[in-house]
This record gives C-alpha cells, sequence and structure tokens, in this order.
C-alpha cells in the first residue's frame, strides 16, 4: 500500500514500498561535486504504475531519472531496477542534437537497438513495427523526411514511436510535453495511459500539476530532497506545495556538501 512518509531534516525519507518492485531506490543521494542535487531518497516504483515526478526547476528531477538510467553515478545508496534491459528512456526534446543528418524512420528503428545490437540488421518483423510505431502517432508517410524538418512536436511523436518500437515494460519521460501543442500533448498522454493499462511501469517528469492530478495516480514530489510520495491527491496538497516552493526560495548557491 502507498504511504507518504515527510522528510524532516537529517531523517532519511522512505517513500511507498512494492512488493514486486520495477524500481527500487535505497539510501539514494546524486551529488555534484559533492553537492547534492537528490539527498537520502528510498521507496519504490510497483510494476505496472504511473507515476508523476514533480517540483520546482532544479529539484532534481531530471537528475532522478538519468540516475535510474546509469547516465549519472550515486553518491550514495543503491537503485535496483527488475529489468533493465526492457528500459526506455526519453529526455527532454530540447537535450537532442537534431543537427545530425537522420531520417524520421532511422530515428524509430533505433528502438530496436537493444535486440540486434550496433551492427544486427532489422528483420522483416521489425520493419514493420517500426512504420506501425509511425501510423500509431499520426506520422504515417514521414519515414524519409529528415528530423531537422520537423516541428517540435512532430519531432516529440517520432521519439514516442521508437519507444514503442522499443517495445519497454519500463518507460522514463523527462518532461515529455514541453513546447508542444495541445494536440500533441492529447495524441501522446492517451499513448501513455494505453501502456498503463498494458501494466507496463511508466515514471514522468512534469511541471503542470493539473494535468497530474487529472492523468496521473501516483506522484513523487521533490524539492532536491523529497517532500512526499504516494497518491496523487495526498502528495499535491497545499501545505506540501509550500514546502517545495519554500525549499526552492532556499536555493541560492549549490546545496550544503552532503556529509551523511
Amino acid at each position: 500500500m502507498d504511504h507518504i512518509q515527510a522528510h524532516e531534516h537529517g531523517v532519511h525519507f522512505h517513500g511507498p514500498e512494492s512488493a514486486d518492485p520495477a524500481i527500487r531506490l535505497d539510501n539514494v543521494t546524486v551529488a555534484y561535486q559533492r553537492h547534492p542535487a537528490i539527498h537520502h531518497l528510498g521507496g519504490s516504483f510497483a510494476k505496472g504504475s504511473l507515476t508523476a515526478l514533480v517540483g520546482p526547476n532544479g529539484a532534481g528531477k531530471s537528475t532522478l531519472l538519468k540516475a535510474i538510467v546509469g547516465l549519472l553515478p550515486l553518491s550514495g545508496g543503491h537503485i535496483g531496477v527488475a529489468a533493465r534491459d526492457k528500459l526506455a528512456f526519453l529526455p527532454q526534446v530540447t537535450d537532442v542534437d537534431r543537427s545530425f543528418p537522420m531520417s524520421v524512420r532511422e530515428v524509430v528503428d533505433l528502438g530496436h537497438w537493444r535486440k540486434i545490437g550496433a551492427f544486427g540488421r532489422l528483420s522483416k518483423e521489425m520493419r514493420e513495427a517500426s512504420s506501425a510505431a509511425l501510423r500509431q502517432v499520426g506520422l504515417a508517410g514521414f519515414d524519409a523526411r529528415p528530423i531537422a524538418s520537423l516541428s517540435v512536436g512532430q519531432f516529440q511523436r517520432v521519439l514516442f514511436a521508437r519507444l514503442i518500437a522499443a517495445d519497454a515494460s519500463l518507460i522514463l519521460l523527462d518532461e515529455p510535453f514541453n513546447a508542444v501543442d495541445q494536440r500533441t500533448i492529447a495524441d501522446l498522454m492517451a499513448l501513455i495511459e494505453s501502456w498503463h493499462h498494458e501494466e507496463r511501469t511508466v515514471v514522468a517528469a512534469l511541471h503542470d500539476l493539473d494535468f497530474v492530478r487529472r492523468h496521473f495516480p501516483h506522484c513523487l514530489l521533490l524539492a532536491r530532497e523529497p517532500v512526499a510520495w504516494g497518491d496523487s491527491r495526498a502528495v499535491l496538497t497545499p501545505e506540501n506545495l509550500a514546502k517545495a516552493r519554500f525549499a526552492a526560495e532556499g536555493w541560492t548557491a549549490p546545496a550544503e556538501i552532503c556529509a551523511a
């Protein structure tokens, strides 16, 4: 059962535990030159759960996702991923370099990389899966288009098609709706909800709290240190949001060096 344990200074936070977790966090700290961006976070994301990561800018949302993927080293603690070979990560669209000369189809085909390796060939079934993924995100016929020619919303659809091709059971999304139009947001959220209905695990960093309340049953509120974790309605209370804002107002310099 989900629960929320408020964080007090000097006490390690422990969020919900699952008997069958997709991701388990044990006293996780991630720091830059010993200044923590995430401080002593514990808990787990249950298999099949749909969870939003929220918090002020600089709260550690992207840091946590990158640490789970393995792109950032831990300064302390441990992250366990039940099926790392079934993990797919969508970075922020602004972090992706679109100057490289690739076509839409080539990007989507990268979703099969874990199955075929760097030098393997796509099977007929994989090519068909890529075509189906493009149809699913509304980009049928875009195969040969260079990615540099796409709008931000179109390119985000391409990245979601790559996730579909990857057929992952654990999907991490970093601000998937930034700078995209409302129609794209609705279409991509419908896709995320279909993943949830298929009992895939989805964790998404988001900033629109009303959107989170409408669509995400679970939520982790971060402010460099975790504030609350559990049912979204219980997490996104005025009291907890005020705690997060108060913490952010004090971010005038890098966080104190973690000595724990």
